[in-house]
């Protein structure tokens, strides 16, 4: 019984570290938001304002706006637009608005191709060159980890 309680104790100790760490995250990136959804995560999150509060000033239903809340947070913690701004040589301009305002504003396709006078193929051809490059860069961050961690084995092992 002891045992349990440790391992209780230990998994939620974990799981408040990486909520810390995802509020902490969100605070970096709120910057990066524009506009309403801007304004919409720094009063929940930095002035402590509730969903009913936000839907009250908005003049939304508390569901709607603890939704969208979501949606923007969900949007922030993927670090797909990060990562294109970590390979922004890979990408021109028009590229890194897209990916912009497809990853971080959660804007359709569609809407994108309608603002930037493009047709629909071209941005998805374009979000697909995103994703690619994305996927690459993950898969050799993640066999760097892999090669320093097996590193570190055979480290340890040699004392």
């Amino acid at each position: 019984m002891k045992q349990l309680n440790t391992t209780i104790s230990q998994s939620s100790a974990k799981a408040k570290i990486k909520c810390r760490d995802e509020i902490e995250l969100l605070y970096s990136r709120v910057s990066l938001l524009n506009g309403k959804d801007k304004l919409l995560m720094t009063m929940h999150l930095q002035q402590g304002n509730t969903y009913r509060q936000l839907a009250q000033l908005a003049g939304v239903n508390e569901t709607t706006i603890a939704r969208r809340i979501r949606k923007i947070k969900k949007r922030l913690v993927d670090s797909k637009y990060i990562t294109c701004l970590r390979n922004r040589s890979k990408f021109t301009k028009d590229e890194l608005k897209i990916a912009r305002e497809h990853f971080l504003m959660g804007l359709a396709m569609r809407k994108i191709a309608e603002e930037h006078q493009l047709s629909y193929y071209q941005v998805r051809k374009t979000i697909k060159k995103i994703r690619q490059v994305v996927k690459a860069s993950n898969n050799n961050s993640h066999q760097l980890l892999l090669a320093a961690g097996q590193e570190q084995q055979i480290t340890n092992s040699e004392i």
